[in-house]
């Protein structure tokens, strides 16, 4: 992987919600700010700023860089809660929203653990979620079918961003809730009716 671009680890959730909103930010380069995105960046910020610290014999580093170079991937990690007795790691991830029944944030937080033990060499068996709008911490763990799930999504993104195509449209409920919408329109894209433009001609032409 050496010689291939690290894939940044919000690709990842980004592929999981949803393939084409993947190739949108990451090959075509799209973003749109809105208020969900100014929320999630606020939140980010305040976790990042926060100073190292200790108690009741967890040590929580904030703003960490890591990468695993055998898996192609890179990102800061919200916080990292170490317990100094035992020196295990947990990452913990913040997120704007609330808790969702699909794997999209777990496979990001797998990432992250992939990712701090390849860099300490010791396993990191869980992680957890912390949501904004309900103030929930789910606990996460690192199992092997998400953990298959995990590297199966990076060589998804790989390919993806290596091909530099992107999906087409097809709309589903959640796209609602992407920051997206207005510049991916798929409810406008989803609907080709070419086909059945192609089919009225051919009719109208046997009915003559």
């Amino acid at each position: 992987m050496q010689n291939e671009k690290l894939i940044p680890l919000s690709a990842l959730q980004h592929y999981a919600f949803c393939p084409r909103q993947c190739a949108l930010i990451h090959n075509e380069q799209v973003w749109a700010e809105n208020w969900l995105t100014a929320q999630g960046q606020l939140l980010h910020q305040r976790v990042d700023r926060g100073e190292p610290e200790t108690r009741k014999g967890i040590r929580y580093e904030r703003g960490v860089l890591v990468s695993a170079e055998s898996l192609g991937i890179t990102g800061k990690l919200d916080l990292v809660e170490i317990d100094l007795a035992s020196g295990v790691m947990k990452p913990v991830e913040y997120k704007r929203g609330k808790p969702k029944r699909d794997n999209w944030d777990r496979i990001q937080l797998c990432a992250q653990g992939l990712c701090l033990e390849e860099m300490q060499g010791r396993p990191v068996d869980s992680g957890a979620l912390w949501y904004w709008q309900t103030r929930h911490r789910a606990d996460v763990p690192f199992s092997l079918d998400l953990r298959e799930e995990t590297r199966q999504v990076v060589a998804n993104v790989r390919k993806l961003l290596t091909d530099g195509e992107t999906p087409k449209v097809i709309y589903e409920k959640k796209c609602d809730a992407c920051s997206l919408f207005d510049l991916c329109n798929p409810k406008l894209l989803g609907k080709d009716r070419s086909a059945r433009y192609v089919d009225d001609l051919f009719d109208e032409g046997e009915a003559e």
